[in-house]
Formats: C-alpha cells, sequence, structure tokens
C-alpha cells in the first residue's frame, strides 16, 4: 500500500477542465502540463487551490514548460502558494539576473552560482518563525550527466517510525543555530492535516524535550541528539526503498515547487560535482513566506536568545553555523 495519497479525482477534473493535466509521478510528486507559467493571467483560485492540494499530500509538482519562461515569469508563479509572497533572506551571486534579490543561484561551478548548497536533508527558512510555506526551483541549465534533487515525504517518514519513537518525537522541539527560533520536531500540516517530521540537518543547534507527565524540559547531551539526528537521517533514507522518497532529475525548463511543509529535501551528490565531470549545472531558487508562525508546542517561546542563559540544564546548545555537527564524515552546509 502506497504511504503517498493518490490524485484527488475532483482536482484532477478541474485542473483538466481549466486546460491543465495533471499526473502522478512515482511514488511522490506530480506531473503538471497545459498550465502556462508566462501568461499574466495566473488560474483561478479554485485551480490554485487544487494544485496546492495535490502539492500538500503528494509533496512538490512538477510544471512542464512548452517555452521559455523568464525570472519574472517563475517568481510570479512562485507567489501562487502559501503566503502568495516572496520572502528572501539568501545572498545574491554576481550572474544572478538583473542582481535579482529573490532568486537564489545555484550551481556547480562558483563562477555561475553558490556552490555546496543543502548537502543534507533539510527544509528551507528553518530560521525564521513563519518557515517558508513554499520553495520553487527553475532549472536555467540542467547538467549533461545529471544532478538533481532529493525528496522525501516527512507525512510518510512519520508513520513510518515504530510507535515508541513517534511518541517521543512529539515532545521534541528543534532550535535553529543561526537565529534561536524554535520549531517542533512533529507538526499537524496546515492543508493535508497530516503529522509530519521536521528537522533542519544542517543548523540544528540544540533540541528540547518535554519530560513526560511532567511540567518540565531537558536538552539533548551529544549522543542523545547525535542518535536523533541519525535516525531522522535513516528514516528519510529509507524512503527510497520504501516509496516515499526519490531523486529527481531537471529537464530542460523545468520549474519544480514544493511544499516546505511537506517534503524534506537536499541537494543529490552529483549536484555537488564538479563542472568538469557533471557539465554545467545552474538552478534558481525562490521562498514564500509562511502562511503562520511554525510555533513549538508546550508553550514554549518561539526564539531564545543563543547566547543567553536557559533553564534546560545540561546539553547541546551550539550558536553559528551548521550548529551540531552530527557525522564527522559528511558534508554540511546550509
Amino acid at each position: 500500500m502506497s504511504l503517498i495519497p493518490k490524485i484527488n479525482l475532483k482536482n484532477k477534473a478541474l485542473i483538466e477542465k481549466s486546460g491543465g493535466k495533471i499526473t502522478a509521478l512515482t511514488p511522490l510528486g506530480a506531473r503538471v502540463e497545459g498550465i502556462d507559467l508566462s501568461a499574466k493571467q495566473p488560474p483561478s483560485d479554485e485551480v490554485i487551490s487544487a494544485l496546492e492540494m495535490e502539492m500538500a499530500n503528494r509533496g512538490f509538482l512538477v510544471f512542464k514548460n512548452e517555452k521559455q519562461i523568464s525570472e519574472d515569469d517563475f517568481l510570479r508563479a512562485s507567489c501562487w502558494w502559501g503566503g502568495k509572497e516572496l520572502l528572501s533572506t539568501h545572498g545574491v551571486h554576481p550572474e544572478t539576473p538583473n542582481a535579482n534579490r529573490h532568486i537564489f543561484r545555484l550551481s556547480n561551478d562558483p563562477a555561475h552560482g553558490i556552490t555546496g548548497v543543502g548537502p543534507q536533508w533539510h527544509n528551507d527558512g528553518s530560521f525564521v518563525s513563519k518557515t517558508f510555506s513554499h520553495s520553487g526551483y527553475h532549472i536555467i541549465r540542467p547538467a549533461e550527466n545529471g544532478g538533481g534533487t532529493e525528496f522525501a515525504h516527512q507525512g510518510a517518514a512519520y508513520d513510518a517510525l515504530p510507535y515508541d519513537i513517534q511518541s517521543y518525537w512529539n515532545r521534541l522541539s528543534s532550535v535553529n543555530s543561526n537565529s534561536g527560533v524554535v520549531h517542533p520536531l512533529v507538526h499537524k500540516h496546515l492543508i493535508s492535516g497530516r503529522k509530519s517530521i521536521w528537522l533542519h540537518l544542517g543548523m540544528t543547534g540544540a533540541v528540547i524535550e518535554k519530560l513526560p507527565d511532567q511540567d518540565s524540559f531537558r536538552l539533548l547531551d551529544n549522543e542523545e541528539l547525535k542518535k536523533l539526528c541519525h535516525t531522522y537521517n535513516d528514516i528519510l533514507n529509507q524512503g527510497m526503498d520504501n516509496g516515499y522518497a526519490m531523486t529527481f532529475e531537471y529537464q530542460d525548463n523545468d520549474c519544480v515547487f514544493i511544499d516546505n511543509m511537506a517534503v524534506a529535501h537536499r541537494a543529490s551528490k552529483a549536484a555537488h560535482m564538479p563542472r568538469d565531470k557533471q557539465g554545467l549545472r545552474i538552478l534558481h531558487r525562490s521562498t514564500v513566506k509562511g502562511m503562520k508562525n511554525f510555533a513549538p508546542h508546550f508553550d514554549l517561546p518561539q526564539s531564545f536568545g543563543l547566547d543567553r542563559p536557559h533553564k534546560f540544564g545540561s546539553g547541546v546548545w551550539i550558536r553559528g553555523g551548521i550548529g551540531f555537527r552530527w557525522d564527522t564524515g559528511i558534508p554540511m552546509q546550509n
């Protein structure tokens, strides 16, 4: 039995009535055709809601574009989703078209874009309280020898966990190593209603546990946090064999929009291989403002000053950079 819902027939009919077509990818995601991202007039609110629901359920949508779309087309379509407004916190590479601050230009060649980004499972915007609702990826130049993005469905991953780990993770909250913002490790998705796991493996400075049957909290220590990160990494990796994770390889002019609260992602190893081995790869990313604060449970505050004393006892509490280095043998870069 698939852990990823089938495309809703009502949504499918509504999209087709508008001239579009949606087809499930295997094992997650969906391909959308016949909806022109370069059109100045967006689809109807009903069609956008149907697409957004499928994105929440299946994780991401791939728009196949018959003609080349512009940066403005891509950014305009990014605002169809979630908070309906771009929220951009990244640096601007010198090769970014028109120095547009809303385009995060990524590449495997430093002359063409920022390199080495996102090698471990993560969700974008873990350092802000109103975490990005959606992210967009427009492939400008796919590498000749591959270099895609890996996606893992976090609702399906939660369902795949043993009950005792589910119970434990429901009591955990992560602290971002750069901003001190706090997010729950398990949340209920705003659109799908599905319980989902959520942790940034490249920017976590601490994890706080709500003690069972007590009104008190504690920090995970070094070994506990290392075990948590490895278990989280393992359950997402297992989706590659168990039908809830995949590597998506881009084709010319693809636009991928992801529900940032439904799927974790990371760059494939091939995406970071040098240009002389893979060919040149260039990808533009957009990020969309969240719909509401991604607030922790148990009346924990939304953020902490990482340079100030806390009341959670001894344990891992790291400020800055990639945060807790849970595996010394892997590349970690935000």
